[in-house]
């Protein structure tokens, strides 16, 4: 079963990448967001997103949790966090790789300077707290770039 938590956990082995496995877990997630733009319609993209959301988050906390004991409180291996966090990004953002890469570049801002309580979010234990910060991050992201598409 461990073996399972950790291939949840590294989004696939996205975590496993040698420099910024959390950039790795956020391309992945942003490779999948972009491919589905061309498989799905407007609408079955974001229930899919959603589902993925939903899930991701609820394994990537079982699998921190279940990892715990074994790589410590939220390793930069763990990257589901990064892949749900940047799928909340391009919730109901328009189609184009243009968005993709803008909201994959914001994402990763508020991940790694982590401002408006998103830290703090770190704080809450176990799997929660590991997600809760990519979470924030995410719907920050999400935010500005709605902003961007709908404003600018």
């Amino acid at each position: 079963m461990i073996r399972f938590w950790k291939i949840i956990a590294t989004s696939f082995g996205a975590g496993y990448a040698p420099v910024a496995p959390g950039t790795a877990g956020a391309i992945v997630a942003s490779a999948v967001a972009f491919s589905l733009q061309y498989e799905v319609s407007w609408s079955q993209y974001h229930i899919i997103l959603i589902t993925l959301i939903i899930v991701g988050t609820l394994l990537g906390i079982l699998s921190a949790n279940a990892l715990q004991k074994e790589w410590g409180k939220d390793p930069s291996r763990i990257v589901m966090d990064e892949s749900v966090g940047q799928w909340i990004t391009y919730l109901f953002v328009p189609f184009g790789l243009t968005n993709i890469i803008i909201g994959l570049i914001l994402f990763r801002i508020f991940d790694i300077w982590k401002p408006l309580y998103i830290k703090k979010a770190e704080q809450l234990p176990g799997g929660y707290g590991v997600m809760a910060d990519d979470i924030l991050s995410g719907i920050y992201a999400n935010i500005i770039l709605q902003i961007l598409v709908n404003f600018v």
